[in-house]
């Protein structure tokens, strides 16, 4: 029987990652994730199992401890977790962000000593580009680091950070005075190091507690206060010569997120969709299954229709990434048209649920509170629309 969201042309490789994944989120995730989310509980047991199969160094180069896979493969795999429980998927997603950019960007001596413990899972990565005032807006940040004779000392508020207590290093993007014309010139991002845990977890850098959220539940997300943290040079991402590149460093790795985020969404909506099926099949109204009315098939039609598409344009901008072209559209395309058709498809396979759907007892209602995330994670909708407008009237300029 065909099933949604096959991708053609993969190596014997990536297949037999993608199954071992999808065994390992039926067998580990999916039984448990609902009392875990409940619960807000951490999934300990679950990252012991992503560590031992080497998940965290999925992207990480070979000659540092990874696996070396591609950005595509990367992307499948955020797929087969996230139809599990899209918090795991989030628990890797910034941690790959972070070990992306350091592979990329990173200096020599960045790349040795931290991806090999990244690739392991000893050491975790966060992204903190995001602050209280402001969002889709990153040239309205405050956090500030000044230079002081060999140290940059950093302050400021940094907000919305997943991982932001269990890793041990933090991807900061923050405003450095280089005379840069552009605000975007005058940007540095930082590896800022710190040991897990909440509270003062480094000299001057606190992470306060973690924010209750409608959704997204088990995996941590945090603000991170900087109040006199001092850091040498060496901490700039890619060393002292690439203070001021910290925006276009962040905005490679958002590419790489919003591909993660389309995956997430082309998982959520499998799962919702695979929900949705089976319960129209076994569910007898008016002496027949729901699926056999014509009005809850025309919904299981639509809904596999747009899987096919968000998962297409998902393998595409993975590809493009891969093959060392600019995605920023295809991934713009990949994140709006992924995230909003999860919410559709999300939202169809609860109303197919009936009043089942709105108790706790059942999948789908996590799945209802978790859809929303990402219309607005690595940018909302009206962002997608603004970098896909702006590519494609560079591509048609006259």
């Amino acid at each position: 029987m065909a099933r949604l969201a096959q991708t053609p042309g993969l190596t014997d490789v990536q297949r037999s990652i993608l199954e071992t994944v999808r065994e390992f989120a039926d067998r580990e995730i999916i039984p448990h994730a609902q009392r875990l989310e409940h619960a807000d509980e951490y999934p300990t047991d679950i990252l012991d199992g992503m560590r031992e199969m080497g998940l965290f160094g999925l992207t990480v180069a070979e000659e540092y401890g990874g696996l070396g896979e591609s950005l595509l493969t990367y992307a499948l795999v955020v797929e087969e977790l996230s139809r599990g429980w899209m918090s795991i998927s989030g628990i890797v997603n910034t941690h790959f962000i972070v070990a992306y950019l350091i592979s990329q960007h990173g200096s020599a001596e960045q790349r040795a000593r931290l991806l090999p413990k990244m690739a392991t899972g000893e050491v975790r990565g966060a992204f903190s580009m995001s602050e209280p005032e402001c969002g889709s807006d990153v040239s309205a940040i405050r956090s500030k680091a000044v230079r002081d004779g060999d140290t940059y000392v950093l302050n400021g508020q940094k907000m919305w950070l997943t991982n932001g207590a269990y890793s041990s290093v933090v991807a900061t993007l923050v405003k450095t005075d280089t005379g840069a014309d552009s605000v975007y010139g005058n940007m540095s991002t930082f590896l800022l190091e710190k040991e897990p845990g909440f509270g003062e977890t480094a000299p001057g850098l606190t992470i306060p507690g973690r924010i209750d959220k409608m959704g997204y539940k088990g995996v941590e997300t945090t603000e991170m206060v900087l109040d006199g943290v001092a850091v040498p040079a060496s901490a700039v991402l890619g060393g002292e010569g690439q203070v001021g590149r910290g925006f276009y460093q962040m905005m490679d790795g958002i590419e790489v997120g919003r591909v993660n985020v389309a995956a997430r969404a082309c998982g959520i909506s499998i799962r919702a969709f695979e929900l949705a099926v089976a319960y129209a099949q076994q569910r007898r109204t008016f002496g027949q299954p729901l699926a056999k009315h014509q009005a809850i098939a025309f919904k299981l039609a639509e809904m596999g229709t747009k899987i096919e598409a968000a998962h297409a344009l998902m393998v595409n901008a993975a590809r493009l990434k891969d093959a060392g072209q600019r995605n920023d559209v295809e991934a713009g395309m990949a994140k709006l048209l992924a995230s909003e058709y999860c919410a559709e498809v999300v939202q169809e396979a609860f109303r197919i649920h009936g009043g089942y759907g709105y108790s706790k007892e059942y999948e789908i209602e996590r799945l209802m509170r978790e859809a929303p995330f990402l219309l607005i994670g690595e940018g909302t909708s009206e962002i997608q629309k603004t970098i896909i407008s702006r590519g494609l009237l560079r591509d048609y300029k006259l």
